[in-house]
């Protein structure tokens, strides 16, 4: 399979900074038949005959929101056949997206849903050659072509999906017994490990995808912190003693701390730069098409490292949110408002707010500052909700966002985190 490393990388931050480029959001054609179907034994339920009933427990904060948000996502972003389609973006569908479906029905103990958007991706988006898969991997962008056909658009894979991907499987395969689900994770795991991380100076990083992209010459690696997911690396250890999966769970928090550095008030970067031979970090050229600025990639690293924090108890997590997240806390303290872009040396790109921005922050703020965090939501998620959907109903990675850096850690059922 050819890479176009310059295609690749830019590819992979529209991907996730859930960009609007196109307000196509009317005509959707159904996907085209493949010539491969996945060997994953999954029963297919029509989603529009599906009663959703939430198992979430009672005491869950914000329980009815989030029953009646999903099920809105549902009827609204997941096409019958269980393609998850991203409005803002011309009708594409993406690896992100069917991960994002995935983990939120698990979560929420939706397993027709699951079984919808895990089928889709199975037999739309494997990365084929001649016909034949190349790996498990996903690809992450499918849509409309040049020609006016439906398929996948570009081969190349964002790990961030595939981690999603994997960790839901892992935490399905728990919930609702079936080990099948189990297996696939563990063939998925193969490949990531292969594929998706790269050793430099005696350790082994997550890359954002193919090596060919990232690794740009013996000494330049590009790297996404928004990718890392210490949480899943643990979840990931558990089932697949093969790897060594914790040693991304210490480089993640390595490149976090540490890139930091090259932001004046401790911001994550959407992007940022290893030098494999230095070990220092280094911001993006101002030329180059991706940006480390802090921005819509970077939002979901509050999320992410909370997660750690609260499912497995990490101090490590808990000390990296309370000496990073300060300056956009600091904002908001002080003008009530934080923009959803801020440069290097802490100052407004924009002047424009992110919905997805606050639920992320929240998430975070809620294990640190409560009562602050409890202000984000009044404020600043409770009246975004109108009509069963945050903003508008077309802002996929919103409503993604949103409902994720809503949801309680503690609405998770112990068990889907312990190794059996």
């Amino acid at each position: 399979m050819n890479y176009f490393p310059k295609v690749a990388a830019i590819c992979t931050i529209l991907a996730l900074n859930g960009c609007s480029w196109d307000d196509s959001a009317n005509s959707v054609e159904k996907p085209e038949k493949k010539s491969w179907q996945s060997s994953t034994s999954i029963s297919v339920i029509n989603n529009d005959n599906v009663q959703f009933v939430s198992s979430l427990p009672e005491s869950t904060p914000n329980r009815e929101l989030l029953v009646e948000s999903w099920d809105s996502y549902r009827r609204r972003f997941i096409q019958r056949d269980g393609r998850v389609i991203d409005y803002e973006a011309s009708d594409r569908s993406t690896s992100e997206g069917q991960a994002y479906a995935m983990l939120r029905a698990v979560l929420i103990d939706d397993s027709a849903t699951f079984a919808l958007t895990l089928n889709w991706g199975e037999n739309n988006l494997r990365r084929l050659e001649d016909g034949k898969p190349v790996d498990s991997l996903w690809a992450w962008k499918w849509g409309r072509k040049s020609d006016g056909s439906w398929g996948s658009i570009d081969d190349n894979f964002a790990s961030d999906g595939d981690i999603d991907a994997i960790t839901a499987l892992i935490l399905a395969s728990r919930r609702w017994n079936r080990p099948e689900y189990l297996e696939l994770a563990k063939t998925k795991l193969k490949d990531l490990w292969k594929y998706s991380t790269v050793v430099a100076q005696d350790k082994r990083y997550l890359l954002p995808g193919p090596k060919a992209a990232f690794v740009k010459d013996s000494s330049s690696i590009i790297l996404n912190p928004s990718y890392f997911a210490p949480y899943a690396f643990r979840l990931f250890a558990q089932v697949d003693s093969e790897r060594d999966w914790l040693s991304l769970v210490d480089s993640s928090y390595e490149v976090l701390e540490d890139s930091r550095r090259i932001s004046a008030v401790n911001l994550p970067s959407d992007w940022v730069v290893l030098d494999a031979k230095t070990g220092e970090y280094k911001s993006l050229p101002n030329d180059s098409l991706l940006s480390s600025a802090y921005s819509f990639d970077a939002f979901r690293v509050w999320w992410r490292i909370a997660l750690d924090a609260s499912w497995f108890n990490s101090s490590r997590a808990r000390n990296y949110l309370e000496s990073s997240i300060g300056h956009p806390l600091k904002l908001w303290q002080e003008k009530s408002t934080i923009p959803a872009r801020i440069n290097l040396e802490g100052k407004a790109l924009v002047n424009y707010e992110a919905t997805s921005q606050y639920a992320m922050l929240y998430a975070a703020s809620r294990l640190i500052q409560p009562s602050l965090a409890e202000e984000l939501l009044e404020k600043k998620l409770l009246p975004q909700y109108q009509q069963e959907v945050w903003d508008d109903n077309e802002a996929y990675y919103t409503q993604n966002l949103a409902w994720l850096g809503l949801l309680s850690p503690s609405a998770i059922p112990p068990k889907l985190l312990q190794s059996n």
